[in-house]
């Protein structure tokens, strides 16, 4: 079993504000992940992207790219136009950094049924597929699931355009998912039910997941907040990876406290992982006659 964490994006407490001070602020913390915001559509990265990508791979930190949050692949053609441009510039970063994964959201419904806004986002990232094959670019186009009922992105509509697209995954946002549907990950079974799901359709037993706590109401995310609030918490989830040795997962902390929530979710996992490795010993002590 692999399971990485990082935060989304330079931890808080790295001095420098680059990508190379962050990759190894996050090895020093004893994390392997960090997903890459670009937050700002096409801003220079003053950076040599394949000294990173070394950097990355030297110190098994696996990286992936978060697109610009401001997509609009729903709206008018302008927009929609202007958010390709965004997320050809993302997976041309994605492919020089070796990002194996690039993670886009989709957008607002705006006037659209669901199933206008489904027909629409599945040819959107259809064509933004073709276009990453046709220049040999190899990242996996991460679909992120949304936290707002006024945009696109529920658990079906991601997994809908998971079918239908080759070359592409699923980014399950849990606070999001949690939040849309109304506080459903509560217990292990919960996340088992989940992920299950998930599996059923992607094939595979790797999942890429972001986590926080969050605040939400009525079927929407409010915000994120630290993981020790709000009634979203890493134990069940965490119990639930730990019960499946052969699954690999990628948990990209987006809290508030960022890198020291990826930590503290490592730690609640090596806790869990110790009191069942002690049980285990324990059932096989037997008793003396």
């Amino acid at each position: 079993m692999k399971i990485r964490f990082g935060p989304a994006g330079i931890p808080l407490s790295c001095k420098g504000r680059t990508l190379k001070d962050g990759i190894e602020d996050i090895h020093a913390l004893q994390l392997d992940a960090m997903e890459i915001q670009l937050l700002r559509p096409q801003r220079e990265i003053p950076e040599d992207l394949a000294l990173i990508r070394e950097l990355g791979e030297e110190l098994d930190v696996k990286l992936s790219i978060h697109s610009p949050y401001y997509m609009d692949l729903l709206g008018d053609p302008t927009y929609r136009d202007r958010s390709m441009e965004n997320l050809m510039w993302a997976g041309e970063m994605a492919q020089t950094l070796g990002a194996d994964v690039l993670s886009i959201t989709i957008g607002m419904y705006h006037e659209r049924t669901p199933d206008e806004a489904l027909e629409l986002a599945v040819k959107e990232v259809r064509s933004l597929r073709d276009r990453f094959r046709k220049l040999g670019y190899d990242t996996q186009i991460g679909i992120e699931t949304s936290g707002r009922q006024k945009v696109f992105g529920s658990l079906d509509e991601v997994l809908t355009i998971i079918k239908r697209v080759q070359r592409t995954i699923p980014v399950l946002n849990i606070p999001n998912i949690h939040s849309r549907e109304g506080g459903m990950l509560r217990e292990i079974d919960d996340f088992e039910e989940l992920f299950n799901r998930v599996r059923a359709v992607t094939r595979s037993d790797s999942f890429y997941t972001h986590f926080s706590g969050v605040e939400h109401a009525d079927g929407d995310k409010i915000m994120a907040t630290p993981i020790k609030k709000g009634d979203l918490r890493f134990d069940p989830m965490a119990e639930m990876m730990l019960d499946h040795e052969d699954w690999e997962f990628r948990v990209i902390s987006e809290s508030p406290l960022l890198e020291h929530d990826a930590v503290y979710m490592k730690l609640i996992l090596d806790r869990i992982l110790q009191r069942k490795i002690q049980k285990e010993e324990r059932l096989k002590v037997k008793p003396c006659p």
